[in-house]
């Protein structure tokens, strides 16, 4: 049975400024993730996690490489199929959450309808995910009201709404204590292997490696393999 690439980045590089001032983020990186893997990007704040996530997503462009999506490279795609593209293929879940903070939490779902119609979770599927996130209750709050934990958990369940086969995590796990953390681990695992989804999380959480197929670092911008202990 043949893997299914969904994601393939090669020779990565990233820098910021110019001159003396130039940083050199990220190094000759290359990375591959599948349907059906959840991968684990292991790294310190500033080691380039942020920016790796960004660039795999199309958010922002490498200063030099390549970047497949979905057997699409991304520098020959116009602006708008970028977009397109990441509308349909990809569910992130970002520190800042991006809730919208004049909605309610059922409105912010109802947003993502209006953006992208088709193909979305079900409404049964929808209050199983709420309900195993255990945010069911907290559909008619603002983000105001919610705390960090419950938020990033809202987070969660509107970047994996579209129903998207990658899906990019940035610190998902951050705000949640260790109950959380096991129950959004399992859940990405799950999505991961019984929906056939390409699953990368960024983190220095290292409550989830007990949940990743393929575990990498970053050091130096670099990024590295490390062996998974189960």
């Amino acid at each position: 049975m043949t893997t299914k690439k969904l994601l393939e980045m090669q020779q990565i590089n990233k820098s910021f400024g110019n001159g003396l001032s130039k940083v050199h983020v990220l190094h000759n990186l290359n990375f591959t993730a599948a349907a059906g893997q959840l991968n684990l990007i292991l790294g310190p704040s500033g080691s380039g996690k942020s920016t790796f996530l960004t660039i795999a997503g199309g958010l922002q462009s490498p200063s030099s490489g390549q970047v497949k999506l979905a057997g699409q490279v991304l520098t020959e795609l116009s602006a708008k199929q970028r977009d397109s593209l990441r509308l349909n293929q990809i569910g992130f879940v970002l520190q800042s959450y991006n809730l919208l903070p004049y909605l309610k939490v059922s409105d912010q779902f109802a947003l993502v309808d209006r953006i992208k119609p088709a193909n979305n979770l079900s409404p049964t599927e929808l209050a199983s995910l709420l309900d195993e996130l255990g945010i069911a209750e907290l559909i008619d709050k603002y983000p105001a009201e919610l705390s960090g934990g419950q938020n990033q958990r809202v987070a969660i369940a509107r970047a994996l709404y579209p129903n998207p086969p990658i899906i990019l995590a940035d610190e998902p796990t951050a705000a949640l204590d260790s109950q959380r953390v096991e129950q959004v681990g399992q859940l990405f695992a799950d999505l991961a292997h019984t929906e056939q989804k390409a699953v990368i999380i960024v983190t220095h959480d290292l409550r989830l490696k007990r949940f990743a197929d393929q575990i990498n670092e970053i050091k130096d911008g670099q990024l590295l393999p490390t062996v998974i202990n189960h």
